[in-house]
C-alpha cells in the first residue's frame, strides 16, 4: 500500500498493467496536494490480493474499500487511469456515500469491447506480448515527442519510463485475465448510478494512439454532469509524460470537492473527510 503525501485523500488506481509504479511521478506530483493511495491490482505481483472467483471485477473494487480502511477514512476520491478508472467507476457506482469525487483518466468507454486485434492478445497473451512491446514506440513515441521539449528531455524521459516498466513487469496474462473480468459487469448502468462530481480526463486526440478520445468523452454523456479536461501535449500516459500538469487539474479537482464535503458536513453535523 503506498500513503504519501496530506491534504484531502485520494485513491489512484493502475491501468490495465496492473503496476503501481508505472504512475510514480503522478504519485509523487499529487503528493504535493493530496494524501495519494495507491497499491498494485489484486493478483499482481506485490498486491495484498488474489482475484476471488466468487467476486470477479469485483475483487479489484474490494482494493479500494481495503486502502480507505487501512487508511482510516471515511470518504475518498477516487481516479482510474485507463482500466482502472472501470474500477473507480464500479466503486463510486456501488459505494456512493463513500466518493467525494471521481476522475476517469483516458478510460476506454462504458460500452468498449475488445476489437479482433485486442481478442487475439487475450487469447494468446504471452505468444503475442512480444508483439504488444514492439508497437510501444508507435504508441507512445508522438506522445513523448509532443510532451518533452529537445531531444535529450525526449530521452531522459525515455530511460526513466523504461526503467519503471522493466523494475515492475507487466504479466501479459494477468492483463488478459483483466480483461475477461469485464463482461459481467454493465458499465453503462454503472454510469447512471453515480452521484459523485466526475472529471473525464483525456489527452490529445492526435496523441492517444491506445484509446480514442472519443471513447473516454461517452462518460460525459454517461454520468450526470461531469466535465471534460484535455491535458494538452500529451496522449495516453500524461500522468507521466506531463505529471505536475496533471496533478495541478487533478488536484484541483479533488481539493474543490473535498471542501464541498466539509462544508456539507460541518452544516449538517455529519462525518467529514479525514485528511
Amino acid at each position: 500500500m503506498i500513503d504519501i503525501g496530506s491534504g484531502p485523500p485520494l485513491v489512484l488506481v493502475p491501468g490495465i498493467q496492473g503496476r503501481w509504479e508505472w504512475m510514480r511521478p503522478a504519485v509523487e506530483a499529487l503528493a504535493a496536494r493530496c494524501r495519494v493511495l495507491s497499491a498494485s491490482l489484486a493478483g499482481d505481483l506485490g498486491s495484498d490480493a488474489a482475484i476471488d472467483p466468487a467476486r470477479g471485477f469485483d475483487s479489484l473494487v474490494d482494493q479500494i474499500d481495503r486502502l480507505r480502511a487501512r487508511a482510516s477514512l471515511e470518504r475518498v476520491a477516487v481516479c482510474g487511469v485507463s482500466y482502472g478508472g472501470y474500477v473507480a467507476l464500479r466503486y463510486a457506482a456501488t459505494r456512493p456515500e463513500r466518493v467525494t469525487a471521481l476522475v476517469l483518466v483516458s478510460t476506454p468507454g462504458p460500452d468498449w469491447t475488445p476489437d479482433r486485434p485486442a481478442r487475439r492478445y487475450v487469447r494468446w497473451p504471452r505468444l503475442l506480448a512480444p508483439l504488444f512491446a514492439a508497437g510501444a514506440p508507435f504508441r507512445l513515441g508522438p506522445e513523448i515527442v509532443a510532451a518533452h521539449d529537445g531531444w535529450t528531455a525526449r530521452a531522459r524521459f525515455t530511460a526513466r519510463h523504461t526503467s519503471r516498466v522493466l523494475a515492475a513487469m507487466m504479466s501479459p496474462p494477468r492483463m488478459s485475465e483483466r480483461v475477461r473480468l469485464l463482461p459481467p459487469i454493465d458499465f453503462r448502468e454503472a454510469c447512471a448510478a453515480v452521484e459523485a462530481p466526475t472529471l473525464v480526463v483525456t489527452g490529445e486526440r492526435r496523441l492517444d494512439r491506445v484509446v480514442p478520445v472519443d471513447s473516454t468523452l461517452e462518460y460525459t454523456r454517461a454520468i450526470r454532469a461531469a466535465r471534460a479536461v484535455t491535458l494538452l501535449r500529451t496522449g495516453h500516459i500524461g500522468l507521466v509524460t506531463r505529471p505536475d500538469a496533471f496533478a495541478q487539474i487533478v488536484g484541483d479537482f479533488v481539493e474543490r470537492h473535498a471542501a464541498a464535503v466539509e462544508r456539507h458536513a460541518s452544516e449538517h453535523g455529519t462525518a467529514s473527510v479525514s485528511c
